[in-house]
């Protein structure tokens, strides 16, 4: 097989994971005119994209020990053919029953771009290169929810929601005739064996590295979500804004996460990774609580507090997928497919309990609870980091 760059191989991987968050939101500014269209209900429309974010999530455990078993490509490329076709029968239905079927088939094809892209960085980079490519990775795919929308409501008004599925389509069977040429096999010799058991969710969820990357994914998506979904309300209570200016305000806190996923990846060359991640945690923590005490009182410190909490978080996410793909040599992919999980688990528990939580207390118990939750769990992971870090010492000295 022909020699390819590896940097050719991060966009290409990139752009299959970042389909699936783009996919997620791309026809959202439409949802009025699809629930015209199949005279449905608000609900059944609203599920076609809630299912979506389901089936993306439980499909990450399904295909990290899969893509670890049986290979990268075997998985990656099955998974966007599926997509394809699932997007075609999207534009093609003609109920909302037959929507959310082949919205529930498109995720469980594109599930596979996050799982393989993230594999495979780490099987082709190692040390700060890794780190470099994980931030670009990061960037490339936190542009999907946020470019989404956009391109959405630009195709879908000129062509309805037929349209935003074809392109779709069209996109994957770009990145399919992309990777089938250019993606090589990665996966280390000596694998993962062909069987699968429990135990091996269970060792990444225990070891020091794994349970503080993941629970610091499942709470910063938890209070990232609750930012996209209550945030609108906020300003219209307190600061009456428009549309426009509501999506203005989103903007500093899209842009941020998007330069801080790019600069993380170079922060790793000079700051120790675990040092680092609790560091960027830690003023995440500090946003919040910013944002508690501000919002009420001044629109530019509101925008300031969301302005932090963008960058921090951006800054992290390179840095989780970094030390996450280095102690699973055997299960790198499965333990990037627990960690996707509990961060698309988190997407969905931030609205669910942030409803009750704003109508009780309004933004002091809402994000309140997400600064203190937070708090304990970068404790948490400092302790669980130091011990990784103590572990990795005495290894390499043997």
């Amino acid at each position: 097989m022909t020699v390819v760059n590896p940097k050719l191989i991060i966009y290409l991987v990139a752009f299959a994971a970042f389909l699936g968050p783009f996919t997620q939101t791309i026809y959202a500014p439409i949802l009025p005119e699809i629930q015209s269209d199949f005279r449905t209900s608000q609900f059944l429309v609203n599920m076609s994209i809630s299912i979506f974010t389901i089936v993306l999530a439980v499909m990450q455990i399904v295909y990290g020990p899969l893509t670890d078993r049986k290979g990268r490509r075997k998985v990656l490329l099955p998974g966007i053919a599926l997509y394809i076709l699932a997007s075609i029968g999207c534009a093609y239905s003609d109920s909302i029953h037959q929507l959310l079927v082949f919205r529930a088939i498109q995720a469980a094809g594109i599930a596979a771009g996050s799982v393989v892209a993230t594999t495979v960085i780490g099987d082709l980079f190692e040390g700060k290169l890794r780190g470099r490519a994980m931030g670009t990775f990061q960037m490339l795919v936190a542009l999907g929810p946020v470019a989404g929308p956009v391109i959405g409501g630009f195709v879908g008004g000129r062509f309805g929601y037929q349209g935003i599925f074809v392109v779709l389509a069209a996109a994957g069977v770009l990145m399919f005739a992309a990777n089938f040429r250019y993606l090589r096999e990665t996966k280390p010799e000596g694998g993962a064996g062909d069987s699968f058991q429990i135990r091996d969710f269970l060792s990444i969820l225990v070891h020091p590295t794994g349970s503080a990357v993941i629970l610091l994914g499942f709470i910063q998506y938890y209070t990232f979500y609750n930012f996209l979904v209550f945030l609108p309300d906020i300003l219209d209570r307190y600061y009456k804004l428009s549309a426009e200016g509501k999506g203005m305000v989103f903007l500093p806190l899209s842009l941020m996460l998007v330069a801080g996923s790019f600069l993380g990846g170079r922060l790793q060359e000079r700051v120790d990774a675990r040092k680092g991640l609790i560091a960027t945690s830690f003023f995440n923590v500090m946003a919040i609580v910013l944002f508690v005490f501000v919002s009420k009182f001044s629109l530019a410190l509101l925008v300031a507090g969301i302005f932090l909490f963008g960058l921090f978080f951006g800054l992290s996410l390179p840095v989780q997928t970094t030390l996450l793909t280095e102690p699973f040599l055997r299960q790198r992919a499965t333990a990037i497919g627990v960690y996707n999980f509990f961060r698309y688990m988190g997407m969905a528990a931030g609205p669910l309990i942030g409803s009750f939580l704003y109508r009780w207390g309004e933004i002091p118990l809402l994000f309140g609870f997400a600064a203190a939750a937070f708090a304990g769990i970068v404790l948490f992971a400092r302790r669980q980091l130091l011990t990784a870090g103590h572990l990795s010492v005495s290894s390499s000295g043997k």
